[in-house]
């Protein structure tokens, strides 16, 4: 199997290439039951429908996918995306991190990364998210990644069977916390 090719590097994380090879692993990320409640799926996708989606993905221009990889050990241990709007300037972004790794703090560093990537390369003048009221450990992630609470969608999420808000939360260039890994990584 091949290794992720590293685009932009952080403290214990870095963004990189995803790989058709992970694709089944992906899957198993996304079946798991902790996916399907975070995201209020409420039921997991079959492989086929997933592997039609990757492909469709692959020739959207305007749907940026990145693989999470632990730099340690090059391990993959998630995936971030942005759904970009390039007419607006702005991308809707979306985490999955393995069920092994969640608890470990890698959500903030890896949507700091992708923000980065976000406002600094692809000039994005704001990445927008939603997650369920409920899922308070994303919510401090985000929060910690440099997003901030804007609205919410009421009773239109699923959780534990029941309906929820979702929170609607932005993040803006100038409010980016810290320096950019790209200015860090070109010694500027």
């Amino acid at each position: 199997m091949s290794t992720s090719q590293l685009l932009l590097t952080g403290d214990r994380l870095a963004l990189g290439m995803p790989r058709d090879e992970m694709l089944t692993e992906y899957h198993r990320w996304e079946t798991d039951p902790g996916t399907v409640l975070g995201r209020g799926a409420r039921f997991p996708r079959t492989w086929e429908a997933r592997a039609q989606e990757w492909d469709r993905e692959l020739d959207d221009h305007d749907h940026v996918r990145f693989e999470v990889v632990r730099l340690k050990d090059k391990q993959p241990v998630g995936l971030t995306a942005l759904r970009v709007d390039a007419r607006e300037q702005r991308a809707e972004f979306t985490i999955l991190l393995a069920p092994s790794y969640r608890g470990k703090r890698f959500a903030e560093e890896a949507c700091r990364l992708t923000l980065d990537w976000a406002f600094h390369l692809g000039a994005l003048r704001a990445v927008w998210l939603r997650v369920l009221e409920p899922n308070r450990a994303a919510i401090t992630a985000f929060e910690k990644a440099g997003f901030r609470p804007t609205g919410r969608f009421r009773k239109s999420g699923h959780w534990m069977g029941q309906y929820v808000d979702e929170v609607l939360m932005d993040a803006l260039p100038d409010e980016f916390p810290g320096p950019s890994a790209m200015v860090v990584a070109l010694g500027s």
